[in-house]
């Protein structure tokens, strides 16, 4: 169990990354420090890694449910 919660605790702080890098990304974006392919190319790198995180966070938390019962 201790090495779950470690792996969410984990998947958390990713999350928080990519939050934070899909917010400098749009602001580089609307300040035109990005061209709007370079923009679309990262978002979409983005989008996957953040289902990614998303899929591990709900293994986890099944885990978790699991391990509860």
């Amino acid at each position: 169990m201790d090495d779950i919660l470690r792996f969410q605790a984990a998947n958390r702080e990713w999350s928080k990354r990519l939050r934070a890098e899909t917010s400098t990304l749009v602001n580089q974006r609307l300040a035109k420090n990005v061209s709007q392919d370079e923009y679309l190319a990262n978002r979409k790198l983005l989008h996957e890694e953040v289902a990614e995180c998303r899929s591990r966070a709900d293994i986890l938390e099944a885990q978790v449910a699991r391990r509860r019962v």
